[in-house]
């Protein structure tokens, strides 16, 4: 097959979703049913190929993103089953960055749920063309048209059903496919391999005739030949319908949804057929784009294999102690042995080996070609984020945005054995997870480690002592907190002092105000170069910026500040780099310390669904924990709250959440903002 024909025929996505919505669960049918693995793994039992790592087997949930490769109608796709617990969203985002497309699965009983909203949007940021799959309709509860009229109320989106369900909960039959009008049905013995089509049953005619009109309807709004032949009256073929969907599905203008139930082996191969059908290859998605890191000149790369070579390192893993770094490829190939260049740390590398992933399990090739998902061993200094390209063509992509920790925790070594390990462990593990920080308490000697979530942090505890043999003793998990200032102060300091046979002379004035709640920090220089020579300026901006990071209350990093450089003095002969910088720091700790210094905690988003007979004892112990209920939207059985709660407040929520509700609500909750409660 020719270069140019192989990249139509590739297709890059990703299964997202809430937690618990069934993506690994659909992830293994896709494998199971291309042929890829031949035995079907169940999360209930522990042992989904995509869920490798131990922790994931034991807790039933998606941890890491995972990549495999499989066939489907001539058709090569590479698919990444991200997590859809909060505290991973990291996962997420690098993967939505570089995929192509995205299949969102819905649950059809809990319907649009908080974190689908988070993943969804995600999607939106990247451009990411979608197709949605309404999972678990053989299920008590399950509504397929109230989950697509959620999706419309809530995304502002156009979902347009292809497929519709042939019954519900236990009576779920099949689907009915409104393009070809059949019904379709799988044979449960074969595990559903072996799938029927056949003539509408009599009694969904007249529902199949509507819903098809409908959806040609929508499509019309788009497609203007489209739109001609449907007022004209004239037939329309499955092919022109195909044809004009994926152009509104590429356009994001529509997203197609079909549905079925996949633990029961339903519906997946009509939605392998809408991946090939409306989502994009390589080379229907806009070209990546970049700054060349010379000239700092916008530039663009194609998706072409002969073009200049063009890689993102999208994750970084660690493989029984050597570095596997993921890599999108945009444009160019690579081969074994290849010299590339790093751009974002202006450094030549080596590419010593080739992979093409299932899971964790690994296949050595000799190239890897645009449109291709691969790891690659050799690349030393890469992190994520990372632009790999060819250094006669340098390029720089945009990186990837990481999310702020907001929980910390302490730990130490059990035994002085264990000191060595643990810094080795922490410094791989940090490489691997852009989320996870760490740092030094001089004050208590500890080192503390932070992170997204109480679940993030147990989980990396927990790889310490099984890959790494490291035992530590933990502290309680803590809040991370930020500094701000109420009130504008301006503040003058002078350092004068003889070191060694040398005067040392500085004077700086600061202008300190508050900023609105999110807004960060703004350092604005208003020097003259006739009362502080322009050399000693950058010194000075470094100085304030060495300030901010540790607050004068409590040490934490300071926030929502404008400082203004607005004046200073200067001595020919005595001024010195040094004496600026001290003066800086000085002037603007002091000033802080002036300026009313506040703490503020992080403010948290939780959003609970609960079976409405117990809202009223969830709503009264939000308010207990110092919370502020923003929206209660009722869903038939259960209610969906929205509330904003501080953080601290928050650590064993699930536990108390289960005895309120008897164990059956669910709760999600993510960082809002920095603020006081």
């Amino acid at each position: 097959m020719s270069k140019k024909k192989r990249l139509s025929r590739i297709r890059n996505i990703g299964i997202i979703a809430h937690i618990d919505a069934g993506k690994t669960t659909v992830t293994e049918r896709i494998l199971y049913y291309t042929g890829r693995s031949h035995k079907m793994g169940e999360v209930h039992d522990g042992e989904a190929v995509m869920d490798w790592m131990p922790q994931e087997q034991e807790r039933g949930i998606t941890i890491t993103s995972a990549v495999t490769t499989c066939e489907w109608g001539g058709y090569e796709i590479h698919l990444i089953d991200t997590p859809g617990h909060v505290d991973f969203t990291i996962e997420v985002e690098r993967s939505l960055r570089v995929l192509d497309g995205a299949v969102v699965v819905f649950c059809a009983v809990g319907r649009v749920e908080p974190q689908s909203e988070t993943v969804w949007h995600q999607a939106d940021k990247y451009g990411v063309p979608k197709i949605a799959f309404v999972n678990k309709m053989d299920r008590v509860g399950a509504d397929f048209w109230e989950t697509v009229s959620m999706m419309r109320e809530r995304f502002q989106s156009v979902p347009v059903p292809v497929c519709i369900p042939w019954g519900k909960e236990d009576g779920f039959i099949g689907v009915i496919d409104l393009i070809d009008e059949k019904a379709i049905t799988w044979d449960e013995e074969s595990l559903g391999v072996n799938y029927f089509s056949e003539e509408v049953p009599a009694d969904m005619r007249s529902i199949v005739r509507r819903e098809r009109e409908k959806m040609i309807e929508t499509i019309a709004e788009f497609d203007d030949e489209l739109a001609e032949k449907y007022l004209d009256g004239q037939d329309i073929s499955g092919e022109e319908i195909i044809s004009s969907l994926r152009k509104a599905t590429l356009s994001l203008k529509v997203v197609p949804v079909l549905c079925g139930s996949a633990l029961r082996n339903k519906g997946i191969q009509p939605l392998l057929d809408a991946v090939v059908r409306y989502l994009p290859s390589p080379e229907e998605v806009r070209p990546v784009r970049g700054r060349n890191p010379i000239d700092h000149k916008e530039e663009e790369r194609v998706s072409d294999v002969n073009g200049p070579l063009t890689a993102l390192v999208f994750k970084i893993m660690q493989d029984e102690g050597r570095k596997l770094s993921y890599l999108r490829i945009y444009s160019g190939r690579i081969q074994e042995g290849d010299d590339v260049y790093n751009a974002s740390r202006g450094k030549k590398e080596k590419i010593s080996r080739i992979l093409k992933m299932h899971a964790n399990k690994r296949e050595r090739i000799t190239e890897g070609l645009a449109g291709d998902i691969v790891a690659v061993m050799g690349l030393k200094e890469a992190y994520t984020g990372d632009t790999i390209c060819d250094e006669n063509h340098p390029i720089l992509l945009e990186s990837i945005e990481f999310y702020e920790p907001v929980i910390s925790q302490a730990i130490e070594p059990k035994t002085p054995g264990d000191q060595d390990k643990l810094s080795f462990a922490l410094a791989k593990l940090l490489e691997e997870d852009p989320t996870l920080r760490l740092k030094y308490d001089d004050e208590t000697a500890q080192t503390v480690i932070s992170g997204m979530g109480e679940l993030h942090l147990e989980i990396v505890i927990d790889r310490l002592i099984r890959e790494y043999n490291v035992h530590v003793n933990v502290g309680k998990p803590r809040v991370v907190y930020r500094e701000t200032i109420q009130r504008a102060v301006e503040v003058e300091r002078r350092f004068e002092k003889e070191l060694g046979d040398k005067r040392h002379f500085g004077e700086v004035r600061l202008l300190l105000s508050p900023l609105a709640r999110g807004a960060g920090v703004e350092v604005v220089n208003q020097l003259s170069s006739e009362s502080i020579p322009a050399e000693f300026h950058p010194v000075i901006e470094e100085g304030i910026r060495e300030g901010l990071i540790t607050g004068v209350l409590a040490g934490y990093p300071m926030v929502d500040i404008r400082v203004e450089i607005v004046g200073g003095s200067y001595r020919e002969g005595e001024s010195s780099p040094m004496a600026y910088k001290i003066a800086a720091v000085t002037a603007f700790r002091e000033g802080c310390s002036e300026a009313e210094p506040i703490l503020l905690e992080p403010i948290m988003y939780v959003d609970v669904i609960t079976p409405s007979e117990f809202m009223g004892e969830v709503i009264g112990d939000i308010n207990a924990r110092r919370g502020e209920v923003e929206l209660i939207t009722p869903k038939g059985p259960v209610s969906e709250i929205k509330a904003r709660v501080p953080l601290r407040s928050m650590f064993g929520y699930s536990t108390d959440l289960r005895s309120l509700t008897q164990g059956r609500a669910t709760f999600t909750m993510q960082f809002a903002i920095f603020d006081q409660p």
